[in-house]
């Protein structure tokens, strides 16, 4: 259970016995890499106790202030596990994500009745068949091959009551894939028109037609999301005889929607992938919840028989075996990057590619 700084500081004095539990410095490593929370972070509101005497898992609560001057409590769990899906500044603090995307209000709909088919009119909708008193849903599935019990039996166990009862195609509901991938979101108009599992369609378009493990060209594939990754690829092809031109490795497992992983550099060859990972502009990547995607991505590669080497840049701490702390992208970094791809694959392997 969380407590005050207060109640948490003087609880580590009389269990250690000691004035200072934790001293300066101890816990450095573990907040470097989160550069806007340091920026957050005040001694004069905590108690005089500086961030890096804080343990990152400690329960206790903290006072935070953002460069907006928002004032908050947070617990570090809490404060780490900001970055999400969105690459917004106003992350790192509730009040400015609240007034980046502020919630949609939505007003209570007065019962008008119910349809013949036994399901709620929508007083929203104007209704275009004055002889058929059914419901939109229910007119429609009478061209469409699925009934509504087909239908029902598409939904996620959670959403099938919502789905039994509902009266148009425009709400979203949570569907299961007879494949096992993951639960998605889709409007029952989308059902309706085939655009079912995301994993099975995304897979279609290239994943499916190659092996687990290959490494093959795919078209969902991000854009290169700096210069310094095209500048360490052109210098890695500089000394290595191999083919870079692959973006994507197919994997076992569901990466999101996505039956592929994109490495920043896919080296085929020798089965490795090498990422380049930074903080970005805001602090935001490759921390908290996104290094536990990194993490997840990595298990994907090893389980398909390869490798990664991650270059940590800025204080980012390695994940991985064979990653690299770097500042730049430079010949040296080449010949570190050189080095453990022999640790991984051989010396001898590797130098058969060296130009």
């Amino acid at each position: 259970m969380p407590e005050s700084v207060e109640q948490w500081w003087a609880r580590r004095q009389w269990s250690k016995g000691e004035a200072t539990p934790y001293p300066i410095g101890r816990y450095r490593t573990d907040w470097e890499r989160y550069p806007m929370l340091i920026r957050q972070y005040h001694p004069d509101l905590n108690h005089g106790i500086v961030l890096s005497q804080v343990p990152p898992a400690a329960e206790v609560y903290l006072l935070w202030e953002c460069d907006s001057g928002h004032r908050f409590v947070a617990t570090p769990e809490e404060q780490r596990s900001r970055p999400g899906g969105t690459r917004r500044r106003s992350a790192w603090c509730p009040a400015c994500a609240e007034g980046a995307a502020p919630r949609r209000i939505l007003q209570p709909q007065p019962d008008d009745g119910m349809h013949a088919c036994g399901h709620a009119r929508d007083p929203r909708r104007i209704e275009h068949e004055p002889g058929d008193d059914r419901c939109f849903l229910c007119r429609r599935l009478d061209t469409e091959r699925l009934t509504r019990e087909e239908l029902v039996t598409l939904a996620a166990p959670g959403s099938r009551v919502a789905v039994s009862e509902e009266n148009g195609t425009a709400a979203k509901h949570s569907w299961q894939c007879d494949k096992g991938h993951p639960v998605y979101q889709a409007s029952i108009e989308r059902i309706l028109g085939g655009r079912r599992c995301p994993v099975c369609r995304h897979a279609a378009a290239g994943a499916d037609a190659v092996a687990v493990g290959e490494a093959f060209v795919s078209r969902w594939a991000p854009r290169p999301a700096s210069a310094a990754e095209p500048a360490l690829k052109q210098r890695i092809a500089d000394r290595l005889d191999v083919d870079l031109g692959r973006n994507a490795v197919r994997v076992a497992r569901p990466f999101f929607s996505h039956l592929e992983v994109w490495p920043d550099i896919v080296i085929p060859e020798l089965r490795v992938a090498i990422e380049y990972d930074t903080t970005g502009r805001h602090g935001l990547e490759h921390v908290g919840p996104r290094e536990a995607t990194d993490r997840k991505k990595d298990r994907l590669l090893r389980a398909s028989g390869w490798e990664v080497v991650r270059i940590r840049c800025g204080k980012l701490q390695p994940i991985g075996p064979y990653d690299l702390l770097a500042g730049s992208v430079n010949a040296a970094l080449v010949e570190r990057i050189l080095d453990r791809l022999g640790e991984i694959r051989g010396e001898l392997i590797v130098g058969a590619y060296l130009r």
